[in-house]
């Protein structure tokens, strides 16, 4: 939100942001103005593939478009499409418990609205890039990679699951960092999915930032990339 108006200035309709459709109604969210008249023929086109779609604006400074995805009707599904990450990745999704099962399936709903609005409303010239933010939309940036399509992909954290988890506990994060080991840290405190996630998203990005050098620290020891870019954290006044 506090960077949207500049990027509605930067990009104008050309950046769309895409969220989890969690309140399943217009009327008590506060934040979602729907607009029915939005991409009307993509959105039919989307409903015939089963991705359910609700369109419209982020109440926010610069109101940019935003495409809410019912990703729980993928819940029934759930065990194959983590499976075929498992296969397909090596994403280790065994351990995960719903709040990690609903970030995947989050992630995968994201992906597969992307894929069906770029061949939809994209021509060969066009160009894309989708931006996923921390491990809970790595599951998208994952799906795209199998897909294919040419569009570029940006993965951002800002911080690391494992890095939470040491600074959560107590234990010193940066003057100890050489000697943590991120997959054997991530079993120790039981975040194996969630680390597996973020690590493998990381290394298939075509783009890897963070938003501070010294997080960048904490990624190329715990996900085995180094960032391609620093991205500091910027706010509207």
């Amino acid at each position: 939100a506090t960077k949207s108006l500049y990027l509605k200035n930067e990009l104008g309709r050309h950046h769309i942001l895409i969220g989890p459709d969690v309140w399943m109604n217009t009327e008590d969210n506060p934040d979602f103005i729907e607009d029915s008249l939005l991409y009307r023929p993509w959105k039919r086109v989307a409903a015939a593939e089963g991705i359910r779609v609700r369109i419209g604006r982020w109440n926010v400074p610069g109101t940019p478009v935003a495409i809410l995805v019912d990703y729980k009707q993928f819940i029934p599904k759930q065990n194959d499409i983590l499976t075929e990450y498992w296969k397909e990745f090596g994403v280790d999704s065994i351990s995960g418990n719903w709040d990690y099962k609903e970030n995947a399936l989050f992630g995968y709903a994201s992906g597969r609205v992307i894929e069906s609005f770029c061949k939809f409303n994209l021509n060969v010239t066009d160009k894309a890039v989708a931006q996923f933010h921390e491990w809970q939309t790595g599951a998208g940036l994952l799906y795209l990679k199998r897909t294919g399509l040419p569009v570029a992909t940006v993965f951002t954290t800002h911080a690391t699951v494992v890095g939470r988890c040491l600074a959560g506990n107590g234990l010193p994060l940066y003057d100890s960092l050489s000697f943590y080991n991120g997959d054997e840290m991530a079993a120790r405190f039981n975040v194996t999915s969630r680390h597996s996630l973020e690590k493998i998203s990381a290394c298939n990005a075509d783009v890897f930032t963070t938003v501070s050098e010294i997080t960048a620290r904490e990624c190329g020891q715990f996900l085995g990339r180094e960032v391609d870019t620093v991205t500091p954290n910027g706010f509207e006044n």
